[in-house]
Order: C-alpha cells, then structure tokens, then sequence
C-alpha cells in the first residue's frame, strides 16, 4: 500500500487509513494473544491500588549505576542576593554516553517539539525515525544527523531490533495505534516511552503493561506536567496543605480545572475518527485535567459525579467523537475537582487550587511554554486589599525533562515516575466519567489511601 504523506497534527503520523488501522491492529491482537496465552484482548490480571512494578535487579545487587550528568558549573553572580537566583550553566552526558531514542510518527508534535526538545536533553540523543513517508523521513534525518540506514517505516519497525543504537522507543502515534506499537517494540527489546492518553481503553493498556513486563522492558507514559517545574511547585503547596491541614494555603477544598480548544481543519483528521482516537475531547485533552489533579493531591478519586457528555447536534466535527465533557471528582481528603473540557471553544488551558486562606492559579497550566502561577491571598500590607503575587520561574523545555527522565530510569535502573500504572489507572477514570455521562449516576470508586500508589521513582529537580 501506498504511504500517504503526513498532515500537521499535534501528534504522529496522522494520515493512518482506517483500513491500515484494521489491519495493524489485528496484528497486535495476535501477538497480545500469544503473551498473554489466552484470548486476543483478554486482559492480564491486575489489581485496583496495585503499585508499580519495579524492573527486577540480579540477586543480591541493587540497581547498577548509570552514567552520571556532571555537576553544573558554577558562575560568579553577578546581582546582589536581593536579585532571583541565576541558572547553573547547563550541563550534560557527552553524546556517546546518551541513551539512544527513536520517534515513531513525524507529525506536528515530533516536529516541532519533540526532535527539536533533544537539543535541550541531558542525557538523550535521537538515533533512529519511523514513518510513512520516507522521503519525509530522510529530510528530518539530514537535519538530525540520524543515518539512513536507521530510517524505517512501519513494516520494517521490527528491525528496530537489530539496531544497538536505538535503547528507546517515543511513539507518537494516533491513540488507537499505540498498543500494537508499544507491544511490538517490547517484543524487539526496547523501553517505551508512549504519548498520552497510553491507549484507546483500558484493556489495551493492561496488555501493554503485561507486554513490557514480560520483555522486562520499561514502559512511562508522556505525562509532561509532571515533570514540568511550574505545576510541580503547585504541587508541594498542595501537598504541603493536605499532609500539614493548614501550608501556605491553608486547608484545601476544591480544583477547577478547563483544558480546551475549537478543533477545526481537516474533518478526516484522526482525532474526529473514534477507531484511531478513542474519544473525542475528554482522552486527547481533558486528561491533563483529570491527571494533573490526582498529581496536584497524590490521591485517588472516590467518586465521580455529574459527568456531561454533549456535542452541538448537526456538528460535522462531532459524528463520531464528543465535543464537551464535563465532571466532578471527589478524593479521600475530601478534596473536590470540577473538571472540563472540549473541543469547541476557545482555547484555554488553566487550573485554579481554592483553599482556606489563598488560591493558587496557574494560567495556563498545560500549555508547552508560557506558564504563569500565581497566587492570592489578604494583602499583608493592606488589610483592605487582596494581594496577587506571581511566582516566576525558569521555563523549561518539557519535552526534554520527561525524555531525560526516561533516560536516567533506563541508565540507573529505575521505574519512571509515570509508568504504565499510570495510565492505565486515567483509562479506568475516564470510562467511569463516560458511565457516569451515560447513566447519571455517581460513579463509587475503590478507596486507596496510599499516595502516588500508581507512580514510581520521583523525577530528579532540574537546575
């Protein structure tokens, strides 16, 4: 079959027909059966709150130490300490002491952030592309210094294999395509780094786990927020105010999150086509929403309520995906999150933590640079007046932590902070918003009072 070129989306290697879809498709269905040793999409044993697995060591031996990024050079500052404190001079593994990556899908997302985010890496070079047009290909080759010879697309995506410079696979991929390719990639020896949502439901990203596990492979899923240095100073003021009962904010009571945008352009792009995205608005981008508030707390939800699933009747965009969704999470602490997102409005990206004695607001929260953070509370100055103070901190490239991250769990042996657990665990969340939008109803959830129970090894603090 003729490939097609790829369109500009946010994500992969778009142009993927839905009858090349079908029959990739029926491929992973095989090889899950074949792991699995039962059915085609039965999914493997998993139990609700149970942790991550950590990748096994040699008897008798901790995790071996991997390569270290040197310690930042230091300056002579230059401002009196009444000024921020300046960056460290970057620092970072030379290249042939880097974990090599290969990005599959060469989409908007991979081209303009990913491939560029390696030259901001410490740790992570880019050796090897998939895609579905090779002349494509070659050109990003060429500007990446990544040879020929490791230029493959889809049907040859198994030699990755054979490649010794390849440790990585990134998928960038349409959602629907994510579980053959994670599986297929475990089964040719390479850790997996999956964009977000992991799969289409939930069965898929069990069979991924499972897949990973049995290649003892590693599996983290591209929750760049959480490793983003804005949202996770948000979340030690949370946390601090959850385990103390009072922290800068005081008590805790409710997040209102929105991530949303008017989708538009092409109506045969794959995110309107529910066989390749899963969804519509609620996996594609409402997820940042959803995940980020079970980061924000480190808790689970107990229940999900007042779910509204709704799109404009008459909409071609919306024949097969929702536009709007949304919902209502209540979590152990007694915290609530009032949660939306779609497809049809204008974008905007923000979240707002309401405590007892101040707010704390990130605006915008999910987008790639611009972050701001800010925070509310009684003007110590005038008891008049409110005071709104931002925090600014140093941007960072997003892409390049999370994929840093990947690295260091690769090289020291460690489980990443976003494993498949973690996705797994939004696909369970999402479907019982989708059943609380089709019935009604309050969705009870099974309490875990363990915090991060679905997350591994903490990222290191960037400079």
């Amino acid at each position: 079959m003729p490939h097609e070129p790829d369109s500009e989306t946010n994500h992969g290697d778009p142009m993927v027909t839905r009858r090349r879809f079908l029959h990739t498709g029926s491929l992973a269905a095989v090889a899950v059966a074949g792991l699995t040793g039962g059915a085609a999409g039965a999914p493997p044993p998993y139990e609700t709150g149970q942790p991550p697995a950590s990748s096994p060591s040699p008897p008798g031996t901790g995790p071996a130490p991997g390569p270290q990024v040197p310690a930042p050079l230091t300056l002579q500052p230059i401002t009196a300490p009444t000024e921020r404190e300046q960056e460290y001079a970057p620092a970072a593994l030379p290249p042939d002491r880097r974990v090599g990556f290969a990005v599959v899908g060469l989409g908007r997302l991979s081209l303009e952030e990913i491939l560029p985010a390696f030259g901001e890496s410490t740790r992570c070079r880019a050796t090897a592309l998939v895609s579905g047009d090779r002349q494509k290909a070659l050109r990003v080759a060429q500007q990446y210094g990544i040879k020929e010879s490791s230029v493959y697309d889809y049907q040859t995506y198994d030699r990755l294999a054979d490649n010794p410079d390849v440790e990585v696979i990134y998928i960038v991929l349409p959602n629907g395509m994510h579980a053959e390719y994670t599986i297929r990639g475990a089964k040719a020896g390479k850790h997996i780094l999956c964009e977000k949502p992991m799969a289409n439901t939930s069965r898929e990203a069990a069979e991924m786990i499972q897949a990973c596990r049995a290649a003892n492979r590693k599996l983290m899923i591209a929750y760049r927020i959480q490793y983003e240095p804005f949202n996770t100073s948000v979340k030690k003021l949370v946390r601090a105010s959850l385990e103390s009962g009072k922290g800068e904010l005081g008590k805790i009571k409710l997040l209102t999150m929105a991530n949303g945008q008017s989708q538009g352009g092409d109506l045969k792009q794959w995110r309107l086509d529910k066989t390749l995205a899963g969804g519509g608005a609620l996996p594609d981008i409402g997820i940042y929403c959803l995940n980020t508030a079970r980061f924000l707390t480190g808790e689970e939800p107990i229940e999900i309520s007042g779910a509204q699933v709704y799109s404009t009747p008459g909409d071609p965009r919306f024949r097969e995906v929702e536009e709007t969704v949304n919902w209502l999470m209540r979590f152990p602490s007694g915290v609530m999150a009032n949660c939306s997102t779609s497809y049809g409005m204008h974008e905007t990206r923000h979240y707002q933590v309401h405590a007892s004695d101040a707010w704390a607001q990130m605006n915008p929260a999910f987008a790639y640079t611009g972050l701001r953070l800010q925070i509310g509370r009684k003007s110590p100055f005038d008891p008049r007046a409110e005071g709104i103070e931002e925090r600014r901190l140093n941007q960072k490239n997003q892409f390049a932590l999370e994929m840093d991250h990947m690295a260091m769990c690769v090289q020291e042996n460690k489980t990443p902070y976003t494993p498949g657990e973690e996705g797994l665990q939004d696909h369970r969340l999402m479907e019982a918003i989708y059943e609380s939008g089709r019935t009604g109803k309050t969705i009870k959830l099974p309490r875990v009072d363990k915090k991060d129970i679905f997350r591994g090894d903490p990222p290191k603090e960037a400079h």
